[in-house]
């Protein structure tokens, strides 16, 4: 299954450079349908216009954001600290919708 997503140019940038394998979303209905295997084109903010396409080689079912964090080096996020991830994600996700969905890390592998 083919999957798309938003990204601010930051993080896709990172994972344009390999620097960044694990994709943060709420763990709601749409993410939900994310299997191994599958493909995640992301398309870069602004302009939509910029896509790369990722393969699903790992789901990472957390309650919180920071859970997962705690479980991984920053930079696998595309981050330099567990402070400035947080910051970031919830400047993007509420904690009540945190605590209603839960959260998925997606872990991904670049295809051409």
């Amino acid at each position: 299954m083919i999957h798309e997503l938003k990204l601010q140019p930051a993080p896709f940038n990172a994972i344009t450079a390999g620097t960044k394998g694990i994709e943060c979303r709420l763990y709601d209905e749409k993410r939900q349908q994310i299997q191994l295997g599958d493909t995640l084109i992301f398309k870069r903010n602004p302009e939509l216009e910029q896509t790369i396409s990722a393969e699903v080689i790992g789901l990472l079912r957390y309650p919180t954001f920071s859970a997962l964090f705690a479980d991984f080096s920053p930079q696998m996020f595309g981050g330099e600290s567990v402070e400035a991830l947080e910051k970031l994600i919830y400047s993007f996700y509420s904690k009540e919708d945190e605590a209603k969905f839960g959260v998925l890390g997606i872990r991904i592998r670049l295809v051409d």
